[in-house]
């Protein structure tokens, strides 16, 4: 079965830069889309990013446009996402997901948590000075 492990968080001054990577066990990657979703304390589980199986397709949501960058390296079976300008509102719990139905590929904006499954456990990001 596949399980995705998000690992790269940590603390970071704003305007710094953090790679999150999402690895895959007992599976490959290649087959499905890609999402990242972030949590903060009090808040509910937002959509940041995803990437079709080819990479080809790539959405953002407006407040990380232009200033992350999702990625896949399908050899390793790994999806990145590179975040810099970081702000305090980035802080949050970021996981990765499999996008069971692949709707990356056929829309403008990423699909809702809802059609994602084999969550990772996440990896925190805090952006404080």
């Amino acid at each position: 079965q596949l399980q995705l492990v998000e690992s790269g968080g940590g603390l970071v001054q704003p305007g710094g830069s953090l790679r999150l990577s999402c690895a895959a066990a007992g599976g490959t990657l290649e087959n499905y889309a890609i999402g990242w979703f972030r949590q903060a304390p009090g808040k509910e589980r937002e959509g940041v990013s995803c990437i079709s199986e080819s990479g080809r397709v790539a959405n953002y949501r407006d407040s990380v446009k232009g200033r992350f960058t999702i990625s896949r390296d399908n050899a390793k079976n790994t999806v990145y996402l590179q975040m810099d300008s970081l702000k305090p509102e980035d802080t949050a719990i970021y996981y990765c997901a499999v996008d069971q139905y692949g709707f990356t590929s056929k829309t403008s904006a990423c699909p809702t948590a809802v059609y994602f499954g084999s969550w990772g456990q996440g990896t925190q990001v805090t952006v404080s000075s």
